[in-house]
């Protein structure tokens, strides 16, 4: 019986080459798609409110309401928010429980904050900045100290601290307002609420 020989262009070779083709073309789409996936994944900041309470700062010389972390938002927030302000000052600082101080303060009518808040932050060459919410009014962002900028940075801080803030601006009756996180930042989870505090600034109707 004769025996079968196989050119280099034969059926079998054919048939495997072909099915390795399909194997690698499967494989790279499955990783672009992934990659795609990562690309479009983006930060949402949720806008619900059940967990906070509404707090009024008119006893405290600004016409607006505010609404706050309260007990249930697992952050040891205490039942009443303190409200640290002087009389005639033009700062406000509130505290909700030890892991929360949002910072308030009367900029008159500037009304650019934030666009010079970032133009501050392009200036950092020893941090990286990857704004999570990128607003007019408001931007929260990851800051993540560079391995390069450990001669400028704080010894208490470390090369690899990560950290994230957030800074927003209202305007109130014709006064705009700056509203941010304390400078050294906090988690992730505390900074998104503060981000909905400052999302929740607004004028008492009278």
């Amino acid at each position: 019986m004769p025996t079968k020989k196989y050119t280099f262009f034969s059926v079998p070779f054919i048939a495997i080459f072909s099915a390795l083709i399909i194997g690698l073309t499967l494989f790279s789409s499955c990783g672009s798609s992934e990659e795609k996936s990562e690309e479009k994944e983006e930060f949402t900041l949720n806008e619900d409110y059940y967990d906070f309470r509404g707090v009024s700062l008119s006893s405290f010389g600004i016409n607006a309401l505010i609404m706050l972390p309260d007990e249930t938002a697992n952050i040891g927030a205490s039942i009443k928010p303190e409200i640290i302000h002087a009389d005639g000052d033009f700062k406000w600082d509130i505290h909700v429980g030890p892991n929360f101080q949002l910072h308030i303060e009367d900029f008159g009518d500037y009304n650019d904050l934030v666009e010079v808040k970032k133009k501050e932050l392009e200036e950092y060459d020893f941090v990286k900045i990857n704004y999570l919410i990128n607003e007019k009014d408001l931007i929260l962002y990851e800051q993540t100290l560079l391995v390069k900028g450990k001669k400028e940075a704080s010894k208490s801080v470390g090369v690899e601290h990560r950290s994230y803030h957030v800074y927003g601006q209202k305007m109130i009756d014709g006064v705009t307002y700056e509203l941010r996180s304390r400078d050294e930042g906090y988690e992730k989870v505390i900074i998104e609420l503060m981000a909905k505090s400052i999302k929740s600034f607004k004028p008492i109707q009278k």
